[in-house]
């Protein structure tokens, strides 16, 4: 039986358009006798054998590809031209978000599209996040009027004088992430670097630590790190891990070491508490530098380090290698402890480990079959990597040929594709949106099954009782940014198929008909009640992933651009600077 999955490529004969002779007219021949009949059938399936077995290796001496990859199909033609209609209608999307925030609340960190009200992260006021957050969108879309209001904004008003405590995180991913990738495409307007280089400079009192890991928060007027009081001061692994991109990129365009310096410090302090396995506790200790007892997951708090491993290699062009080894040392280690199965219909999905103390003292962990929504974004980025760590060939085809990865490489893609199917099946609920948290079957996990289903379910959710938080979509971006990147490392139209889908539930259900979108309260429920809260990241992530999902393909290709974790192109450069630790 064949393969599931592998597909031979069929050839004609040589001189012939369908395998058949061509080039005159057939004439009757002498008869033969059955024997020699026999004898050909007997000769053909013998060579036939032979040519099987010499065809693979063959075709590998000669460098040709041998077959597809299992899950790839092989019967679709690869699309790279526009869906014009589909990318206009996030378009419209997008502008019924933004001129919504416009009219309501211009300046104001976050939207709430309900009441009409704009609010801001601290009493000292806010910093613009909706704005500088969705900029780069703007530009990418060609929606030059909004953007020149933007951009007046930006140079007229944003201020960065707030006697307040931001997140060092979240103000590097969304602002210095967006005035930087507003920098790249506007042509180099130089009022989004001086506003980078600003902000840049206020952040780094949070490198002042012992260890030189960032504190979480940041006095941006008193330029003063700030521990964050709620995690006894701790500091999560990917808060900690997610800003290199950002300031990497700044050092190069300002020539300012200390910007990178900073973060790759990081880095190597993260690689010298490595654990063997290569995962990571979402907790780390900024004076010792080292992890605490602490779940291992891919969600909340974990997320976006495994995702910066790969973006940091890709981001200086391949040529950090310590990058890539612990990229390649992470990816095994979710392979080994974290890739499960589901019960009923085999779902691959990415599991947590959590910490518990034994009697004796000693720690164990113990697994749990839950996944955040976060946790989408890994889809995407295995094939991203099959296609760039994992591979044996500079230009990888589209899509991959079996012969072009490493066994780590096919291993990373199959998971890949996997998840996102996986990821695919959470959306299957009353509104066809995913749930911020699914969890999921093990034998013997007592759970009754007149309650849950037999695959995944949302954890706590039951008929005529409050839905928990976990029933929640809050328009988050991770699913339809890995189906983004899969169509365009495959150019399979079913990617497309599945970001259309997710766009009409959205539009459907989030929709706020006088100006912008709303969470939802509970997937499972229709008619929906809502959450008065429009999260920036739909203008940044979630319509941008979706533009460019049905925009020509040529439009800020993976070879040229990384994303940054808010979906902030910054492009591809050879450093100036050397990696300062292996």
């Amino acid at each position: 039986m064949e393969e599931p999955g592998f597909r031979q490529r069929k050839k004609a004969a040589p001189g012939s358009a369908n395998g058949h002779e061509s080039g005159g007219e057939a004439k009757p021949g002498p008869a033969f006798p059955k024997v020699y009949v026999l004898l050909a059938v007997v000769v053909v399936l013998a060579l036939y054998n032979f040519l099987t077995l010499v065809k693979n290796p063959l075709s590998q001496f000669l460098g040709a590809p041998t077959r597809h990859l299992p899950g790839v199909r092989t019967n679709y033609v690869p699309t790279f031209t526009a869906d014009e209609a589909k990318r206009e209608a996030v378009v419209e999307a997008f502008k019924h978000a933004w001129h919504a925030y416009e009219k309501d609340a211009m300046g104001d960190d976050e939207y709430h599209p309900i009441s009409h009200t704009g609010s801001n992260l601290t009493e000292a006021g806010g910093i613009g996040y909706t704005v500088v957050d969705s900029i780069d969108t703007m530009i990418i879309m060609g929606l030059e009027e909004e953007y020149q209001r933007a951009r007046t904004w930006v140079a007229d008003k944003l201020s960065f004088e707030r006697d307040g405590n931001f997140n060092t995180f979240e103000t590097t991913i969304r602002v210095l992430g967006g005035l930087l990738a507003a920098y790249h495409l506007s042509g180099q307007d130089p009022v989004f670097l001086e506003k980078a280089h600003e902000l840049g400079s206020r952040i780094l009192p949070v490198f002042e630590t012992e260890s030189g890991l960032p504190l979480s928060l940041i006095n941006l007027a008193l330029r003063e790190g700030v521990p964050d009081s709620d995690a006894n001061g701790y500091i999560s692994t990917a808060e900690a891990s997610t800003i290199q991109l950002e300031f990497r990129y700044l050092a190069y365009l300002t020539d300012e070491d200390t910007f990178w310096e900073k973060a790759e410090t990081v880095m190597a302090v993260l690689k010298a508490a490595a654990m063997p396995h290569g995962l990571a506790s979402i907790f780390l200790d900024p004076k010792s530098g080292r992890f605490r007892a602490s779940p291992i997951r891919l969600g909340s708090r974990g997320d976006s380090y495994y995702e910066y491993l790969l973006k940091q290699y890709l981001q200086t062009d391949q040529t950090e290698l310590v990058y890539r080894e612990m990229y390649d040392t992470a990816m095994t280690g979710i392979h080994d402890h974290l890739v499960k199965r589901g019960l009923s219909s085999q779902l691959l999905y990415i599991a947590e480990l959590n910490p518990e103390q034994s009697q004796g003292g000693n720690i164990g962990w113990r697994l749990t079959p839950k996944q955040d929504h976060l946790v989408c974004f890994l889809g995407g980025s295995l094939m991203l990597g099959a296609t760039t760590s994992g591979a044996l060939v500079d230009n990888v085809s589209i899509p991959p040929q079996i012969d072009e990865l490493t066994d780590q490489g096919k291993r990373d893609w199959l998971t890949g594709v996997e998840l996102i199917d996986t990821c695919m099946a959470t959306h299957d609920t009353q509104t066809g949106l995913a749930p911020e948290i699914a969890h999921f079957r093990m034998a013997g996990d007592g759970v009754d099954d007149s309650v849950a289903p037999a695959d995944w379910y949302i954890k706590g959710a039951r008929p005529d009782a409050p839905p928990p938080f976990d029933a929640r979509y809050i328009l988050r971006p991770e699913t339809v940014e890995s189906i983004f990147i899969a169509f365009r490392l495959t150019g399979d139209p079913k990617y497309r198929d599945l970001g259309w889908a997710i766009f009409q539930a959205i539009e459907k259900h989030c929709r706020i008909p006088t100006g912008g979108y709303a969470s939802v309260i509970n997937v499972d429920q229709v008619p929906v009640e809502y959450d008065d809260k429009m999260e920036t990241f739909l203008m940044s992530e979630t319509l941008k992933y979706l533009y460019l999902l049905f925009a020509d393909s040529s439009v800020l290709p993976l070879n040229e651009y990384v994303f940054n974790t808010e979906a902030h192109p910054l492009p591809v450069f050879k450093p100036t600077m050397r990696t300062g630790f292996s």
